[in-house]
């Protein structure tokens, strides 16, 4: 018998209609369990996704869940997409309190039920959101895989590939740290095939002797220039996690900047953060430390205090009195 893949998809939100949209494009997924608390918007999205069946490559099973968290149980991967995009018009903190709300309401549900796969977690802040479900499902925190900076990692070769004229699928870099304003791109490891762009730079300055600031910035900040004119961010985010969906359901061993437990990584344990990761059937298999220099060193580590910042400020909210 045909082994049967299933994803659940929390929230039916710009990004979290985009994933299950992707997966059914992509044909990842033969059974798709949709769950969002808007009755109207859910039953609008499964009718939607069952009348272009006849369009994507593959039939899939598609059943809108409500808010019956349970139901995603037997999934191989849910995707936590719920928060309010609108909360982040100025930074992903923003979604701190509202997001790690919502997700109370379901995280312990899905644990409950029996949930033994892996979660992919895209809502903001996305590392206070993965420790926030490692802490409240107590499942095997390898097992929670945050999109992190795999988004802004992408936007880096970009940002690079237009600077240098290579394909972006050719160039090695990533942006580490928080997925938000105190992430940073590590540089000093940048590599094209073999070659390093420190190499590339002393050989061809006028061409790979761009500034890196800048370059970091552009990817920094892309998201916003996408905010700006649709007050939200959809597509790429959308596809950041639907590849590690799909490293999950291949087991393909893949590797990608994402939000991982740091277990003494550059120092730093205790918090989820991005680092690259090679991703598969289990979820994270193991971590990957880049040698930063000096300046990347304490980027990480101030990055990282920030993270522990936000987990400060919701332990506070949470054992307020008035929110009891």
């Amino acid at each position: 018998m045909a082994y049967i893949r299933k994803v659940g998809i929390i929230g039916q939100g710009h990004v979290g209609a985009h994933v299950a949209n992707s997966l059914l494009m992509q044909g990842l997924a033969d059974e798709l369990y949709l769950c969002d608390i808007n009755e109207q918007k859910l039953t609008s999205e499964a009718q939607d996704f069952t009348d272009a069946l006849s369009f994507y490559p593959r039939n899939c099973k598609i059943v809108a869940c409500g808010a019956e968290y349970e139901k995603l149980a037997d999934c191989d991967v849910i995707v936590n997409a719920a928060g309010d995009v609108s909360a982040a018009a100025k930074d992903r903190d923003g979604e701190l309190f509202i997001t790690s709300e919502i997700a109370r309401t379901f995280i312990a549900r899905v644990a409950d039920a029996g949930f033994d796969g892996v979660w992919v977690s895209i809502s903001n802040p996305c590392d206070v959101i993965c420790t926030e479900i490692w802490r409240l499902s107590g499942c095997d925190p390898k097992r929670i895989v945050g999109s992190g900076t795999a988004l802004d990692s992408g936007r880096l070769r970009n940002a690079i590939s237009k600077r240098v004229g290579l394909d972006q699928h050719s160039i090695n870099a990533y942006m580490l740290g928080e997925h938000g304003a105190s992430q940073f791109a590590a540089m000093s490891c940048v590599s094209f095939g073999c070659k390093t762009l420190a190499d590339l730079a002393a050989e061809q300055p006028e061409r790979f002797g761009f500034d890196q600031a800048e370059c970091e910035a552009e990817a920094r900040h892309g998201g916003y220039v996408t905010y700006a004119g649709k007050q939200c961010t959809e597509y790429a985010v959308a596809n950041a996690a639907v590849r590690l969906v799909q490293a999950v359901l291949g087991n393909e061993h893949y590797v990608t900047c994402c939000s991982t437990l740091l277990t003494g990584e550059h120092g730093e344990e205790g918090i989820f953060s991005s680092i690259p990761c090679v991703v598969g059937a289990n979820g994270v298999e193991e971590t990957f430390e880049l040698p930063l220099d000096e300046r990347e060193q304490a980027a990480f580590h101030a990055s990282c205090e920030h993270i522990r910042g936000n987990i400060a400020q919701l332990g506070s909210w949470w054992n307020d009195e008035a929110r009891v």
